[in-house]
Protein backbone atom coordinates (compact mmCIF):
# COMPACT_ATOMS: atom_id res chain seq x y z
CA UNK A 1 0.00 0.00 0.00
CA UNK A 2 1.40 3.43 -0.96
CA UNK A 3 2.15 6.06 1.69
CA UNK A 4 -0.55 8.28 0.18
CA UNK A 5 -3.14 5.53 0.51
CA UNK A 6 -1.99 4.83 4.06
CA UNK A 7 -2.55 8.46 5.04
CA UNK A 8 -6.00 8.48 3.46
CA UNK A 9 -6.94 5.06 4.87
CA UNK A 10 -5.08 4.68 8.19
CA UNK A 11 -5.16 1.39 10.02
CA UNK A 12 -7.98 1.08 12.57
CA UNK A 13 -6.49 0.81 16.04
CA UNK A 14 -9.61 0.86 18.19
CA UNK A 15 -12.37 -1.75 18.13
CA UNK A 16 -16.09 -1.31 18.75
CA UNK A 17 -18.52 -4.06 19.83
CA UNK A 18 -15.66 -5.62 21.83
CA UNK A 19 -13.74 -6.35 18.64
CA UNK A 20 -13.86 -9.63 16.67
CA UNK A 21 -15.60 -11.62 19.46
CA UNK A 22 -18.35 -9.01 19.59
CA UNK A 23 -18.63 -8.94 15.80
CA UNK A 24 -19.03 -12.71 15.78
CA UNK A 25 -21.57 -12.60 18.59
CA UNK A 26 -23.77 -9.99 16.89
CA UNK A 27 -23.49 -11.67 13.47
CA UNK A 28 -24.45 -15.00 15.01
CA UNK A 29 -27.24 -13.82 17.30
CA UNK A 30 -29.12 -11.41 15.00
CA UNK A 31 -30.40 -14.24 12.74
CA UNK A 32 -31.16 -16.40 15.80
CA UNK A 33 -33.16 -13.64 17.51
CA UNK A 34 -35.04 -12.86 14.30
CA UNK A 35 -36.09 -16.50 13.93
CA UNK A 36 -36.74 -16.81 17.68
CA UNK A 37 -39.21 -13.92 17.63
CA UNK A 38 -41.23 -15.92 15.11
CA UNK A 39 -40.95 -19.39 16.62
CA UNK A 40 -41.42 -18.02 20.13
CA UNK A 41 -44.32 -15.77 19.21
CA UNK A 42 -46.44 -17.06 16.36
CA UNK A 43 -49.62 -18.93 15.69
CA UNK A 44 -47.65 -21.85 14.25
CA UNK A 45 -45.71 -22.30 17.49
CA UNK A 46 -48.74 -22.14 19.74
CA UNK A 47 -49.20 -18.41 20.24
CA UNK A 48 -47.18 -15.76 22.03
CA UNK A 49 -46.73 -16.79 25.68
CA UNK A 50 -45.51 -14.45 28.39
CA UNK A 51 -41.85 -14.75 29.27
CA UNK A 52 -42.72 -16.45 32.58
CA UNK A 53 -44.19 -19.37 30.65
CA UNK A 54 -40.97 -19.87 28.72
CA UNK A 55 -39.01 -21.67 31.39
CA UNK A 56 -35.44 -22.75 30.78
CA UNK A 57 -36.55 -26.36 30.48
CA UNK A 58 -39.19 -25.43 27.90
CA UNK A 59 -36.67 -23.47 25.86
CA UNK A 60 -34.17 -26.30 26.00
CA UNK A 61 -36.79 -28.78 24.84
CA UNK A 62 -37.84 -26.57 21.93
CA UNK A 63 -34.28 -25.88 20.81
CA UNK A 64 -33.28 -29.53 21.11
CA UNK A 65 -36.31 -30.62 19.11
CA UNK A 66 -35.57 -28.10 16.36
CA UNK A 67 -31.84 -28.80 16.08
CA UNK A 68 -32.43 -32.52 15.83
CA UNK A 69 -35.20 -32.26 13.23
CA UNK A 70 -33.93 -32.24 9.63
CA UNK A 71 -37.33 -31.19 8.34
CA UNK A 72 -37.25 -28.14 10.62
CA UNK A 73 -34.00 -26.99 9.06
CA UNK A 74 -35.41 -27.56 5.60
CA UNK A 75 -38.45 -25.45 6.49
CA UNK A 76 -36.23 -22.39 6.87
CA UNK A 77 -35.74 -22.27 3.10
CA UNK A 78 -38.59 -21.60 0.67
CA UNK A 79 -37.91 -21.29 -3.07
CA UNK A 80 -41.00 -19.18 -3.69
CA UNK A 81 -40.18 -16.88 -0.80
CA UNK A 82 -36.62 -16.46 -2.09
CA UNK A 83 -37.89 -15.51 -5.55
CA UNK A 84 -40.41 -13.11 -4.03
CA UNK A 85 -37.71 -11.39 -2.00
CA UNK A 86 -35.32 -11.22 -4.93
CA UNK A 87 -38.12 -9.76 -7.06
CA UNK A 88 -38.86 -7.16 -4.39
CA UNK A 89 -35.22 -6.09 -4.20
CA UNK A 90 -35.03 -5.91 -8.00
CA UNK A 91 -38.17 -3.76 -8.02
CA UNK A 92 -36.55 -1.31 -5.61
CA UNK A 93 -33.40 -1.10 -7.75
CA UNK A 94 -35.45 -0.58 -10.91
CA UNK A 95 -37.52 2.12 -9.22
CA UNK A 96 -34.34 3.90 -8.11
CA UNK A 97 -33.05 3.85 -11.69
CA UNK A 98 -36.28 4.70 -13.55
CA UNK A 99 -38.23 7.06 -11.32
CA UNK A 100 -37.25 10.73 -11.54
CA UNK A 101 -35.49 12.32 -8.59
CA UNK A 102 -33.22 15.20 -7.67
CA UNK A 103 -29.52 14.62 -7.16
CA UNK A 104 -28.10 16.11 -3.98
CA UNK A 105 -24.58 16.36 -2.59
CA UNK A 106 -23.52 14.56 0.55
CA UNK A 107 -20.98 15.81 3.07
CA UNK A 108 -17.34 16.39 2.11
CA UNK A 109 -15.35 13.16 2.41
CA UNK A 110 -11.76 12.79 3.64
CA UNK A 111 -10.53 12.79 0.05
CA UNK A 112 -12.20 16.16 -0.53
CA UNK A 113 -14.94 14.74 -2.75
CA UNK A 114 -18.71 14.89 -2.36
CA UNK A 115 -20.92 12.03 -3.49
CA UNK A 116 -24.14 12.60 -5.40
CA UNK A 117 -27.28 10.85 -4.17
CA UNK A 118 -30.53 10.37 -6.07
CA UNK A 119 -33.61 11.34 -4.07
CA UNK A 120 -36.62 9.19 -4.98
CA UNK A 121 -37.23 6.88 -2.01
CA UNK A 122 -40.63 8.46 -1.32
CA UNK A 123 -41.78 8.04 -4.93
CA UNK A 124 -40.60 4.40 -4.78
CA UNK A 125 -42.81 3.98 -1.72
CA UNK A 126 -45.80 5.56 -3.49
CA UNK A 127 -45.33 3.30 -6.51
CA UNK A 128 -45.16 0.19 -4.30
CA UNK A 129 -48.25 1.31 -2.36
CA UNK A 130 -50.13 1.96 -5.58
CA UNK A 131 -49.39 -1.51 -6.93
CA UNK A 132 -50.30 -3.23 -3.66
CA UNK A 133 -53.48 -1.19 -3.24
CA UNK A 134 -54.54 -2.05 -6.79
CA UNK A 135 -53.90 -5.75 -6.16
CA UNK A 136 -55.95 -5.75 -2.96
CA UNK A 137 -58.76 -3.70 -4.52
CA UNK A 138 -59.00 -6.10 -7.46
CA UNK A 139 -58.57 -9.45 -5.72
CA UNK A 140 -59.46 -8.75 -2.08
CA UNK A 141 -57.37 -9.00 1.10
CA UNK A 142 -56.58 -12.69 0.54
CA UNK A 143 -54.38 -11.65 -2.40
CA UNK A 144 -51.80 -10.10 -0.05
CA UNK A 145 -51.58 -12.52 2.85
CA UNK A 146 -48.62 -14.42 1.37
CA UNK A 147 -46.11 -12.46 3.49
CA UNK A 148 -47.74 -13.84 6.63
CA UNK A 149 -47.73 -17.33 5.14
CA UNK A 150 -44.12 -17.26 3.90
CA UNK A 151 -42.61 -15.39 6.82
CA UNK A 152 -39.75 -17.77 7.65
CA UNK A 153 -38.71 -18.19 4.02
CA UNK A 154 -38.61 -14.43 3.53
CA UNK A 155 -36.41 -14.02 6.62
CA UNK A 156 -33.97 -16.60 5.25
CA UNK A 157 -33.89 -14.92 1.83
CA UNK A 158 -33.15 -11.53 3.39
CA UNK A 159 -30.36 -13.06 5.50
CA UNK A 160 -28.77 -14.61 2.42
CA UNK A 161 -28.97 -11.25 0.63
CA UNK A 162 -27.39 -9.53 3.65
CA UNK A 163 -24.53 -12.04 3.81
CA UNK A 164 -23.84 -11.91 0.07
CA UNK A 165 -23.82 -8.10 -0.04
CA UNK A 166 -21.55 -7.77 2.99
CA UNK A 167 -19.11 -10.33 1.55
CA UNK A 168 -19.00 -8.83 -1.94
CA UNK A 169 -18.56 -5.31 -0.56
CA UNK A 170 -15.72 -6.53 1.66
CA UNK A 171 -13.96 -8.14 -1.32
CA UNK A 172 -14.52 -5.06 -3.50
CA UNK A 173 -13.03 -2.79 -0.82
CA UNK A 174 -9.54 -4.04 -1.74
CA UNK A 175 -9.64 -2.48 -5.19
CA UNK A 176 -7.33 0.44 -5.80
CA UNK A 177 -8.66 3.86 -4.84
CA UNK A 178 -11.29 2.70 -2.33
CA UNK A 179 -12.05 5.12 0.50
CA UNK A 180 -12.22 3.02 3.64
CA UNK A 181 -14.16 3.65 6.82
CA UNK A 182 -11.85 4.81 9.61
CA UNK A 183 -13.35 2.16 11.89
CA UNK A 184 -13.30 -0.73 9.40
CA UNK A 185 -9.65 -1.10 8.40
CA UNK A 186 -8.34 -3.19 11.30
CA UNK A 187 -6.91 -5.99 9.19
CA UNK A 188 -9.07 -8.55 10.98
CA UNK A 189 -11.28 -10.20 8.37
CA UNK A 190 -14.28 -10.95 10.60
CA UNK A 191 -14.38 -7.55 12.25
CA UNK A 192 -13.92 -5.56 9.02
CA UNK A 193 -16.51 -7.72 7.22
CA UNK A 194 -18.97 -7.03 10.05
CA UNK A 195 -18.36 -3.34 10.66
CA UNK A 196 -17.83 -2.45 7.00
CA UNK A 197 -14.45 -1.86 5.39
CA UNK A 198 -15.37 0.53 2.58
CA UNK A 199 -17.12 3.77 3.48
CA UNK A 200 -19.30 4.11 0.38
CA UNK A 201 -19.39 0.95 -1.76
CA UNK A 202 -21.13 1.71 -5.03
CA UNK A 203 -21.75 0.53 -8.57
CA UNK A 204 -21.38 3.65 -10.67
CA UNK A 205 -23.74 6.24 -9.20
CA UNK A 206 -25.68 3.56 -7.31
CA UNK A 207 -24.67 3.92 -3.65
CA UNK A 208 -25.35 0.57 -1.97
CA UNK A 209 -25.36 1.80 1.62
CA UNK A 210 -27.84 4.67 1.32
CA UNK A 211 -30.04 2.61 -1.00
CA UNK A 212 -30.36 -0.16 1.57
CA UNK A 213 -30.92 2.28 4.43
CA UNK A 214 -34.24 3.55 3.08
CA UNK A 215 -35.69 1.36 0.38
CA UNK A 216 -35.83 -2.46 0.50
CA UNK A 217 -36.22 -2.94 4.25
CA UNK A 218 -38.04 0.20 5.30
CA UNK A 219 -40.71 0.03 2.61
CA UNK A 220 -41.03 -3.72 3.11
CA UNK A 221 -41.82 -3.01 6.77
CA UNK A 222 -45.00 -1.19 5.70
CA UNK A 223 -45.90 -3.88 3.17
CA UNK A 224 -45.56 -6.48 5.92
CA UNK A 225 -47.94 -4.48 8.12
CA UNK A 226 -50.43 -4.28 5.26
CA UNK A 227 -50.17 -8.03 4.75
CA UNK A 228 -50.94 -8.53 8.46
CA UNK A 229 -54.01 -6.29 8.12
CA UNK A 230 -55.11 -8.40 5.16
CA UNK A 231 -54.59 -11.61 7.16
CA UNK A 232 -56.75 -10.31 9.97
CA UNK A 233 -59.37 -9.03 7.50
CA UNK A 234 -59.67 -12.48 5.92
CA UNK A 235 -60.18 -14.06 9.33
CA UNK A 236 -62.70 -11.48 10.53
CA UNK A 237 -64.78 -11.18 7.37
CA UNK A 238 -63.46 -7.99 5.80
CA UNK A 239 -61.60 -4.75 6.42
CA UNK A 240 -64.57 -3.27 8.29
CA UNK A 241 -63.96 -5.82 11.05
CA UNK A 242 -60.22 -5.19 11.43
CA UNK A 243 -59.45 -4.23 15.03
CA UNK A 244 -58.67 -0.70 16.16
CA UNK A 245 -55.33 -1.93 17.51
CA UNK A 246 -54.25 -3.19 14.09
CA UNK A 247 -55.24 0.06 12.36
CA UNK A 248 -53.24 2.03 14.92
CA UNK A 249 -50.09 -0.03 14.41
CA UNK A 250 -50.41 0.30 10.64
CA UNK A 251 -51.02 4.05 10.86
CA UNK A 252 -48.18 4.77 13.29
CA UNK A 253 -45.54 2.72 11.55
CA UNK A 254 -46.56 3.82 8.05
CA UNK A 255 -46.37 7.46 9.10
CA UNK A 256 -42.93 6.88 10.63
CA UNK A 257 -41.64 5.28 7.43
CA UNK A 258 -43.20 7.93 5.21
CA UNK A 259 -41.63 10.66 7.30
CA UNK A 260 -38.19 9.08 6.95
CA UNK A 261 -38.58 8.56 3.19
CA UNK A 262 -39.93 12.06 2.59
CA UNK A 263 -37.00 13.55 4.50
CA UNK A 264 -34.48 11.40 2.64
CA UNK A 265 -31.78 14.13 2.41
CA UNK A 266 -31.48 14.13 6.22
CA UNK A 267 -30.01 10.62 5.95
CA UNK A 268 -26.81 11.88 4.38
CA UNK A 269 -25.61 13.63 7.56
CA UNK A 270 -26.14 10.61 9.86
CA UNK A 271 -23.31 8.58 11.39
CA UNK A 272 -24.30 5.53 9.33
CA UNK A 273 -23.51 7.42 6.12
CA UNK A 274 -20.68 9.77 7.10
CA UNK A 275 -18.70 7.48 9.42
CA UNK A 276 -19.63 3.79 9.23
CA UNK A 277 -18.62 1.47 6.46
CA UNK A 278 -21.07 -0.91 4.83
CA UNK A 279 -20.68 -4.42 6.20
CA UNK A 280 -22.85 -7.15 7.65
CA UNK A 281 -23.88 -4.92 10.57
CA UNK A 282 -25.70 -2.50 8.28
CA UNK A 283 -26.78 -4.96 5.59
CA UNK A 284 -28.49 -7.36 8.02
CA UNK A 285 -29.89 -4.43 10.00
CA UNK A 286 -31.41 -2.82 6.92
CA UNK A 287 -32.62 -5.91 5.08
CA UNK A 288 -33.58 -8.34 7.85
CA UNK A 289 -33.76 -6.73 11.28
CA UNK A 290 -35.86 -3.67 10.42
CA UNK A 291 -38.68 -5.26 8.40
CA UNK A 292 -38.96 -8.58 10.25
CA UNK A 293 -38.55 -7.50 13.87
CA UNK A 294 -40.07 -4.01 13.78
CA UNK A 295 -43.30 -5.50 12.40
CA UNK A 296 -43.70 -7.91 15.33
CA UNK A 297 -46.72 -6.03 16.72
CA UNK A 298 -48.66 -6.25 13.45
CA UNK A 299 -47.82 -9.95 13.05
CA UNK A 300 -48.97 -10.63 16.62
CA UNK A 301 -52.25 -8.81 16.03
CA UNK A 302 -52.87 -10.81 12.85
CA UNK A 303 -53.65 -13.88 14.97
CA UNK A 304 -54.37 -12.28 18.37
CA UNK A 305 -57.14 -9.75 17.89
CA UNK A 306 -57.01 -7.02 20.54
CA UNK A 307 -59.84 -4.47 20.85
CA UNK A 308 -58.78 -1.25 22.61
CA UNK A 309 -62.03 0.69 22.72
CA UNK A 310 -62.40 4.46 22.56
CA UNK A 311 -60.35 5.48 25.59
CA UNK A 312 -57.60 2.98 24.94
CA UNK A 313 -57.35 4.17 21.35
CA UNK A 314 -57.17 7.83 22.39
CA UNK A 315 -54.50 7.07 24.99
CA UNK A 316 -52.30 5.25 22.48
CA UNK A 317 -52.76 8.02 19.90
CA UNK A 318 -51.80 10.66 22.47
CA UNK A 319 -48.63 8.73 23.38
CA UNK A 320 -47.59 8.43 19.75
CA UNK A 321 -48.33 12.09 18.98
CA UNK A 322 -46.26 13.15 21.98
CA UNK A 323 -43.32 11.10 20.77
CA UNK A 324 -43.64 12.38 17.22
CA UNK A 325 -43.90 15.98 18.43
CA UNK A 326 -40.70 15.65 20.47
CA UNK A 327 -38.90 13.87 17.62
CA UNK A 328 -39.90 16.27 14.89
CA UNK A 329 -39.59 19.58 16.79
CA UNK A 330 -36.20 18.56 18.23
CA UNK A 331 -34.88 17.68 14.78
CA UNK A 332 -36.42 20.89 13.44
CA UNK A 333 -34.51 22.96 15.99
CA UNK A 334 -31.26 21.21 15.09
CA UNK A 335 -31.74 21.49 11.33
CA UNK A 336 -32.68 25.17 11.53
CA UNK A 337 -29.62 25.89 13.65
CA UNK A 338 -27.31 24.02 11.28
CA UNK A 339 -28.68 26.06 8.38
CA UNK A 340 -28.02 29.36 10.12
CA UNK A 341 -31.56 29.89 11.41
CA UNK A 342 -32.67 30.35 15.00
CA UNK A 343 -36.38 31.31 15.00
CA UNK A 344 -36.82 30.38 18.68
CA UNK A 345 -33.75 32.39 19.79
CA UNK A 346 -32.23 29.30 21.37
CA UNK A 347 -29.13 29.66 23.52
CA UNK A 348 -25.87 28.14 22.38
CA UNK A 349 -22.22 27.90 23.34
CA UNK A 350 -19.28 28.62 21.06
CA UNK A 351 -16.46 26.11 20.69
CA UNK A 352 -12.79 26.54 19.85
CA UNK A 353 -13.48 24.78 16.55
CA UNK A 354 -15.63 27.73 15.56
CA UNK A 355 -18.86 25.74 15.73
CA UNK A 356 -21.80 26.18 18.09
CA UNK A 357 -23.68 23.77 20.35
CA UNK A 358 -27.31 24.26 21.36
CA UNK A 359 -27.93 24.44 25.11
CA UNK A 360 -31.61 25.39 25.27
CA UNK A 361 -34.93 24.26 23.81
CA UNK A 362 -35.23 20.51 23.46
CA UNK A 363 -31.43 20.30 23.21
CA UNK A 364 -31.11 21.98 26.57
CA UNK A 365 -33.25 19.31 28.26
CA UNK A 366 -30.99 16.48 27.15
CA UNK A 367 -28.26 15.73 24.64
CA UNK A 368 -30.48 13.54 22.45
CA UNK A 369 -34.13 14.65 22.65
CA UNK A 370 -34.76 13.04 19.25
CA UNK A 371 -33.96 9.67 20.86
CA UNK A 372 -36.50 10.44 23.60
CA UNK A 373 -39.17 11.05 20.96
CA UNK A 374 -38.20 7.90 19.09
CA UNK A 375 -38.50 5.78 22.23
CA UNK A 376 -41.88 7.28 23.11
CA UNK A 377 -43.19 6.39 19.66
CA UNK A 378 -41.71 2.90 19.98
CA UNK A 379 -43.72 2.39 23.17
CA UNK A 380 -46.90 3.63 21.45
CA UNK A 381 -46.46 1.04 18.69
CA UNK A 382 -46.48 -1.75 21.28
CA UNK A 383 -49.34 -0.56 23.50
CA UNK A 384 -52.02 -1.73 21.00
CA UNK A 385 -50.94 -5.34 21.64
CA UNK A 386 -52.05 -5.09 25.28
CA UNK A 387 -50.20 -6.58 28.22
CA UNK A 388 -50.75 -10.32 27.95
CA UNK A 389 -47.14 -10.86 26.87
CA UNK A 390 -43.95 -8.81 27.12
CA UNK A 391 -42.60 -10.29 23.90
CA UNK A 392 -44.40 -7.70 21.78
CA UNK A 393 -42.47 -5.04 23.69
CA UNK A 394 -39.18 -6.37 22.38
CA UNK A 395 -38.74 -3.45 19.99
CA UNK A 396 -38.56 -0.57 22.53
CA UNK A 397 -36.34 -2.70 24.80
CA UNK A 398 -33.93 -3.39 21.96
CA UNK A 399 -34.23 0.17 20.68
CA UNK A 400 -33.25 1.54 24.08
CA UNK A 401 -30.06 -0.55 24.07
CA UNK A 402 -29.31 0.55 20.50
CA UNK A 403 -29.78 4.25 21.24
CA UNK A 404 -27.76 4.13 24.45
CA UNK A 405 -24.93 2.48 22.51
CA UNK A 406 -25.25 5.09 19.77
CA UNK A 407 -25.24 7.86 22.39
CA UNK A 408 -22.03 6.44 23.88
CA UNK A 409 -20.40 6.35 20.43
CA UNK A 410 -21.49 9.92 19.79
CA UNK A 411 -20.20 11.06 23.18
CA UNK A 412 -16.81 9.52 22.47
CA UNK A 413 -16.63 11.08 19.01
CA UNK A 414 -17.65 14.52 20.29
CA UNK A 415 -15.13 14.42 23.12
CA UNK A 416 -12.40 13.72 20.59
CA UNK A 417 -13.75 16.45 18.32
CA UNK A 418 -14.39 19.23 20.84
CA UNK A 419 -12.03 18.37 23.71
CA UNK A 420 -12.52 20.58 26.77
CA UNK A 421 -15.49 22.29 25.15
CA UNK A 422 -17.38 18.99 25.22
CA UNK A 423 -16.77 18.59 28.93
CA UNK A 424 -18.10 22.12 29.44
CA UNK A 425 -21.14 21.30 27.30
CA UNK A 426 -21.92 18.17 29.35
CA UNK A 427 -22.00 20.27 32.50
CA UNK A 428 -24.53 22.60 30.87
CA UNK A 429 -26.60 19.70 29.46
CA UNK A 430 -25.93 16.72 31.77
CA UNK A 431 -28.86 14.49 30.77
CA UNK A 432 -28.19 12.19 27.84
CA UNK A 433 -31.61 10.90 26.76
CA UNK A 434 -34.07 11.04 29.69
CA UNK A 435 -34.08 14.48 31.39
CA UNK A 436 -33.08 14.16 35.04
CA UNK A 437 -32.77 10.36 34.80
CA UNK A 438 -30.07 9.45 32.26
Amino acid sequence: MSSKATVLNPRTTKYEFLGPPGAFFVSFTVPIVTYALYFGCSEASGGCPPTAALTLATLQDRVAAAVGDVNWWKSLWDNEAALLYLGWYAFCVAAWAILPGDWVEGTTLRNGKKLQYKINAFSTFLLAMGIVSGLIYRDGPQAFTFIYEKWVGLITASLVMSFVQATLCYIASFRSGSLLALGGNSGNFLYDWFIGRELNPSIGSFDIKTFNELRPGLILWVLIDISMVCEQAVRRGGFHNVTDSMWLVLAFQTWYVMDGLYNEPALFTTMDVTTDGFGFMLSVGDLTWVPFTYSLQARYLAFNHVELGLYGTLGVIATNLLGYYIFRTANGEKNDFRNGKNPKNLKFMNTKRGTKLLISGWWGLCQHPNYLGDLTMALAWCLPTGFSTPITYFYPAYFLVLLVHRQMRDDEACEEKYGEDWKKYKKLVPSKIFPGIY
